[in-house]
């Protein structure tokens, strides 16, 4: 289970674009389209019971809207995955994973503590990308998301559990 910001159908066609367009030159398996999403928060098994406390949690976060600008694509040697980077971590971006962090630590629930790198996985499995490339994306960013992994066709795929709209930017 996760928190996740999920792509509008612009934002996800794009990026799988991008994936299928890498997976000739770097091999690997492109990310289900369906399944394209931005991790904010990594909790792993949660018991079904806990969801609502889950969701309790998140009702109390103050997500701001943004846009998310993409310009990089990366590679982690380590586990072989090609992704896209943010130009720059927008301050509502990190702002709301710094508040969210502590409140589910405060309520006893674990989660992955490495530092956050704000990505988008496209391949897994992959070699890296021969050349440098760059990808062009303005996802606008009016939501968040609590996310279950299920099984589906021997394949993981994510299901929405729930969203919560984020606050308009003031000026």
């Amino acid at each position: 289970m996760f928190f996740a910001l999920w792509p509008d159908a612009a934002a996800r066609d794009e990026l799988f674009r991008v994936a299928r367009e890498l997976q000739r030159s770097c091999g690997g398996r492109a990310v289900r389209r369906d399944n394209l999403h931005l991790t904010l928060v990594f909790l792993g098994d949660v018991a079904r019971e806990k969801i609502p406390q889950l969701a309790a949690i998140a009702a109390q976060q103050r997500a701001i809207a943004f846009d998310l600008e993409f310009g990089a694509i990366r590679y982690w040697q380590h586990n072989r995955i090609v992704w896209a980077a943010p130009q720059a971590v927008p301050p509502p971006l990190s702002g709301f994973v710094a508040a969210l962090e502590p409140a589910l630590s405060e309520a006893g629930f674990d989660f992955d503590r490495r530092p956050y790198v704000p990505h988008v996985t496209l391949l897994r499995g992959a070699r890296p990308p021969a050349t440098a490339i760059s990808i062009a994306l303005d996802w606008p960013v009016r939501d968040f998301a609590l996310v279950e992994a299920v099984r589906d066709e021997s394949r993981p795929a994510y299901r929405v559990l729930e969203r919560w709209s984020a606050a308009a930017r003031t000026q």
